[in-house]
């Protein structure tokens, strides 16, 4: 018996697809003007597909000293900045996950308060400087290292943590800590790879704070010499001239090769991550 196909189904993938290619074309775009030859791009004659495939301008920005330097900035405040956030994020929000803690509600509050109302960029930047913390590691991953939303996120989710669990870690002599390392963290692989992704790609993508933060180029994360190449055109002439043809041409086609190495190594943490968005970390946890 064949199944009927309903109109909304139809309508439905037609939408999904014309999402999917409206978000892939510019991507395709720049990885096939990329590993294009010059003339081509010239030409106008590449669209989705490289034509006179060459990796040249991948090699002038793999051998540019500011990328290498900037990949390994951002590796280190990515990695830093995950662990650290994780770490404050998972404490906090278990033990607001707790009705029982003592001014639980007036806590909650003002965490929540913080979704609405800042200080601003200004008072910020004031106190990031009296702490001593401009133009080093610790700028980069303290000033953004808790999340509200995140934190709630993740709150919500200790709350569903069965209090069997907890009792019967107590029962062994646990306290809270002991529950919180031993039990409940073994069970929050969903939601710390979750919520860690989301402090990667922030950290990963993260543009303000270094602008904000940092004088010294040689602490610049990717992001920011990034910007310099596409926006500010500082590019290295010795090396455009080395590739020859038309240096607007080697120019753009390095932009967007540039481009792909920024982007290409935290889409690449998605797959091997996917399946923990759908998947329970208290599925079996509890039995009878």
């Amino acid at each position: 018996m064949k199944r009927k196909i309903s109109l909304f189904s139809v309508v439905n993938a037609v939408i999904l697809l014309a999402v999917v290619a409206v978000t892939l074309y510019p991507f395709l775009y720049m990885a096939a003007v990329s590993l294009s030859k010059d003339i081509y791009v010239m030409k106008g004659e590449v669209t989705i597909w490289p034509k006179g495939f060459n990796l040249d301008m991948y090699k002038i920005v793999l051998n540019d000293s500011r990328i290498l330097q900037a990949y390994g900035n951002t590796i280190l405040y990515t990695t830093l900045g995950t662990a650290i956030s994780l770490f404050i994020t998972s404490l906090g929000a278990y033990a607001l996950s707790k009705r029982e803690m003592p001014f639980h509600r007036g806590f909650t509050l003002l965490v929540l308060f913080t979704m609405f109302f800042g200080g601003g960029m200004i008072p910020t930047f004031l106190v990031v400087k009296a702490y001593g913390l401009m133009d080093t590691v610790w700028g980069m991953v303290l000033p953004a290292a808790v999340s509200t939303w995140n934190l709630l996120i993740m709150r919500t989710f200790y709350g569903g943590v069965p209090a069997e669990l907890e009792e019967s870690g107590k029962l062994d002599g646990l306290n809270e800590l002991g529950v919180f390392f031993r039990i409940v963290l073994p069970l929050s692989k969903a939601i710390f790879a979750t919520i860690g992704l989301f402090y990667a790609v922030a950290m990963w993508n993260n543009f303000t704070l270094p602008l904000l933060y940092l004088r010294n180029p040689d602490l610049f994360p990717l992001q920011v010499v990034l910007r310099n190449i596409v926006l500010a055109g500082q590019l290295n002439s010795a090396d455009a001239a080395s590739i020859g043809g038309d240096s607007v041409i080697v120019e753009e086609s390095l932009k967007y090769a540039t481009i792909m190495v920024a982007t290409i190594p935290i889409l690449a943490v998605y797959p091997f991550l996917q399946k923990y968005f759908v998947k329970g970390g208290m599925v079996g946890a509890v039995k009878g």
